[in-house]
């Protein structure tokens, strides 16, 4: 078993380290990192770690690396096993693992339907052989920035009188997050991830927080890509948002964000699903 499974944020609570404001970048990004240094020295033999398993490490900083290094029981022998995914990078920190890591190319895509995985082939780094098998197509509903939240209420409303599962079901934001999630995140974190494994709740999510995460069936609310519309990460957002869902994607949002954004031919794209 594990000895602990959770955020490497969560890691420096567990150590004793304090909260602080969503707002506080510079608490996060450098004062708790530095501050979980000190604190894992301090920690007995019996509370540090053989190895760290660290998934989606392209969006870890510099920063956070040496915490994990002291919390180790021996930082010269101990396990750093670290996968990174470059094609889903959405935080600005580009940070280096301190370990040489071996590339694996993921030429197939097992996750998403056919149709779903077509829908985002623009927005991937390389082409992929498609083996998620048949499924419907993806649903485009097209509409102005600010009425897109109202439609996405609408399409999860869709979703669940055709009798699929709240359990089963996430409604996603590229930009703002949709006001039942800040709603349940003021609850706390861990009242809010409860509320991702609880079968009589749809999930509301940012893509930015549901990276390596999937759900059956998931409405994409293309609500603006909070300032970085014309940088890369806005790409990144919407290639995270559109491969999320296993078996049904629908997508609001206003053709011209997407397209200057992810080009005409994602557009076309989800056109051409919706007629089929």
């Amino acid at each position: 078993m594990p000895a602990y499974v959770g955020t490497f944020h969560g890691l420096g609570k567990k150590w004793g380290g304090p909260d602080g404001a969503d707002d506080d970048s510079d608490f996060w990004e450098h004062r708790l990192p530095t501050e979980m240094v000190e604190l894992a020295y301090a920690l007995p033999p019996g509370e540090r770690f053989d190895a760290f398993v660290i998934d989606e490490a392209q969006d870890f900083a510099d920063t956070w690396w040496p915490a994990l290094l002291a919390g180790l029981r021996d930082e010269e022998n101990g396990g750093l096993y670290v996968f990174a995914d470059d094609g889903q990078r959405v935080f600005a920190r580009q940070g280096t693992p301190p370990v040489p890591l071996v590339p694996v190319l993921l030429e197939e895509n097992l996750r998403n339907t056919v149709p779903i995985a077509e829908s985002f082939g623009p927005l991937a780094p390389m082409r992929m052989r498609y083996r998620g098998g048949p499924g419907g197509p993806v649903e485009f509903l097209e509409c102005s920035t600010d009425d897109v939240l109202g439609m996405a209420d609408d399409a999860v409303e869709s979703l669940l009188d055709e009798g699929w599962s709240p359990a089963n079901i996430a409604l996603l934001t590229t930009g703002r997050r949709h006001p039942e999630q800040t709603e349940r995140q003021a609850r706390g974190q861990d009242t809010y991830w409860e509320s991702f494994w609880d079968a009589e709740q749809v999930f509301y999510g940012h893509v930015l927080g549901f990276k390596g995460l999937e759900r059956a069936a998931v409405v994409l609310a293309v609500n603006g890509f909070g300032g970085d519309e014309r940088d890369e990460r806005a790409r990144e957002k919407l290639y995270v948002g559109l491969s999320r869902a296993r078996d049904r994607l629908i997508v609001c949002g206003d053709p011209a964000v997407i397209a200057a954004v992810g080009g005409e031919g994602l557009v076309a794209r989800l056109r051409r699903s919706a007629r089929a």
